[in-house]
């Protein structure tokens, strides 16, 4: 609008909207306010607020947000996390910068209020990761929010990732004034981000939880200092904003692990042992951070959503989510194409925009016209639409892993392929000559003669057998262009041991979940492994094929990976 900055990333699913809200007000911040919650341990927040009188910005040193009589009473929306609420506002590509563009939704007649969780950013007692202590903050803080003069009773949810992940917190313990959520790439069970059915995803999580650590013992002075002003004016004018929006958040998560700043022992590393060490499989430590089985408690209107190359992080938990909503007739999904999704987090605002004046201020938006689900395939520009997941006018197509390489929907011959595949510090002699198997597996399909438009759910199965106790397995699925370039489409990952699952919860076509307890694999034997992939779309062209691969590693230059995402092998 007049006078506002440009967003990067996509802003719609495709609707057309209607009377959404204007610019109308200035933009008053007031930091470092405390919200007290039931134990009298008090959080520390950011409070923007929208007035008509002119902008300013201040600390409190009362606890409480300061206010002109200008300032009227909004809607406001909570954005809770780990991450340093003081430079949610910095225009940083990072993955911890999610809370989104309070300079967008305050100036239309919102309030957003951006806090930390307990030991981050400031504010006091020790950081749970998600723990049962942190659902009943993010609740208090709902219901605080609620009481404030500047606030009309009405709340609603902001963010992506672990702004999302606090979203879900806060919805199944259903706070009175929670009138309305946008978790968009939220984790309803926060074991799927660390580990992948079993395979240890350390090259996300080594990297951090250490950052979280890191970044909770940066005061607020540092936060506030004249290098960090610098740093946000550069980074907020025009021209390198819009540079940003080619730089993926997630992905650049890799440089987390070249940090080698100190970060606190307890509770970070503890933290981290426990999750990647001391819990390898859904345990009751888990239990405590999912919220998987109480999605049947959220009768609120609910917008989910991802990209599709979100595979390795945030992508395989919608749909667990729409599921588990499935009572919730007031709930949206949206899939958008690679790119879509923009660090800072400022993609879908005028969705969001429209989500929240439906919601939260009454307004006819158009938000809830049409089918529920609405999501591009890459390779097109075209929005489509389902009622459900998957969609109902899908097919389950079988492909062979046929022993002559080929992927193909006929059988072929009978047949096997071999790998050999030498951990790091597997003791194999330096000067070994080179094994004459390779360290992955590859089958590839034959060109296409019409586009084939994959959209639905995937699924492995597996027929191998080891040489070791255990192992990892992991597959990634790709579309190979006539030059070779190859294009992720999706993974899948499993550890063999965990390869049991509860056929009483299986569906024709849907993934299954492992069993908690690992099962012994016969070493020599033949076993029976089924490995669901991320769900996923993608147009693959005419010309091009499909490639599937499957290997025990990913670590390493070519190694097969989404979005560069590595497993301990």
């Amino acid at each position: 609008g007049p006078g506002q900055r440009r967003l990067n990333g996509t802003q719609t699913s495709g609707r057309e909207y209607r009377n959404l809200s204007d610019v109308q007000f200035s933009m008053d911040r007031t930091n470092s306010v405390d919200i007290p919650l039931r134990d009298a341990t008090k959080l520390r927040a950011d409070v923007f607020l929208p007035t008509t009188g002119k902008p300013r910005a201040v600390t409190s040193t009362d606890g409480l947000v300061c206010t002109d009589a200008d300032t009227q009473a909004a809607p406001v929306l909570v954005s809770f996390s780990c991450y340093p609420r003081q430079v949610q506002d910095l225009g940083a590509p990072l993955g911890f910068i999610e809370a989104g563009a309070s300079d967008y939704f305050v100036p239309r007649g919102y309030a957003h209020v951006i806090v930390n969780a307990r030991g981050t950013g400031g504010s006091p007692g020790t950081f749970g990761l998600g723990d049962e202590q942190e659902r009943r903050d993010v609740y208090d803080v709902v219901e605080w929010v609620a009481a404030q003069s500047w606030c009309d009773g009405q709340v609603g949810g902001m963010g992506i990732s672990y702004f999302a992940i606090a979203q879900l917190f806060a919805a199944v313990q259903r706070p009175p004034h929670l009138k309305a959520i946008f978790p968009f790439a939220t984790l309803d069970d926060l074991y799927d981000a660390v580990w992948h059915r079993g395979v240890l995803n350390s090259g996300f999580f080594s990297g951090w939880m250490p950052a979280v650590g890191v970044m909770a013992g940066i005061p607020d002075k540092t936060w506030h200092s004249n290098g960090v002003a610098l740093v946000r004016r550069t980074l907020n004018t025009p021209k390198v904003h819009g540079e940003m929006s080619h730089v993926n958040g997630e992905a650049a998560s890799k440089v987390l692990h070249e940090l080698r700043t100190h970060y606190a022992e307890e509770p970070f590393g503890r933290l981290w042992q426990e999750s990647a060490v001391e819990h390898p499989t859904h345990d009751a430590w888990w239990d405590q951070r999912s919220v998987r089985a109480e999605l049947g408690n959220v009768d609120i209107p609910v917008y989910l959503g991802c990209q599709w190359d979100n595979v390795p992080m945030h992508l395989p938990s919608s749909f667990p989510v729409w599921h588990g909503l499935a009572h919730n007739p007031n709930v949206r999904m949206t899939f958008l194409a690679e790119g879509g999704l923009m660090w800072p987090w400022e993609t879908m605002h005028e969705e969001a925009l429209a989500w929240n004046d439906h919601w939260l201020k009454g307004r006819d938006t158009g938000i809830m016209d049409g089918p529920p689900i609405r999501y591009v395939i890459p390779g097109t520009d075209e929005w489509r639409t389902a009622d459900n997941w998957p969609p109902a006018d899908s097919n389950l197509i079988g492909y062979a892993l046929r022993a002559d390489g080929t992927l193909s929907p006929a059988e072929g011959g009978p047949g096997s392929s071999s790998y050999l595949y030498f951990p790091a510090d597997s003791g194999r002699p330096r000067n070994a000559n080179p094994p004459d198997l390779p360290d992955r597996l590859t089958w590839v399909s034959e060109a296409s003669t019409e586009p084939l438009d994959i959209v639905g759910d995937i699924e492995l199965e597996l027929d191998a057998t080891i040489t070791a106790l255990d192992t990892a397995w992991v597959a990634v699925l790709s579309d190979l262009a006539p030059d070779g370039t190859v294009a992720h489409v999706t993974a899948g990952w499993l550890r063999a041991q965990l390869r049991a699952v509860d056929e009483a919860s299986s569906r024709p076509g849907r993934p299954v979940l492992p069993l908690r307890e690992p099962v012994i694999v016969p070493v020599g034997k033949a076993v029976h492994y089924r490995i669901p992939m991320v769900p996923n779309a993608r147009r693959i062209a005419p010309g091009h094929k499909l490639q599937l691969v499957i290997a025990s590693a990913d670590e390493g230059k070519d190694g097969p990976t989404v979005l560069g995402f590595t497993h301990t092998p």
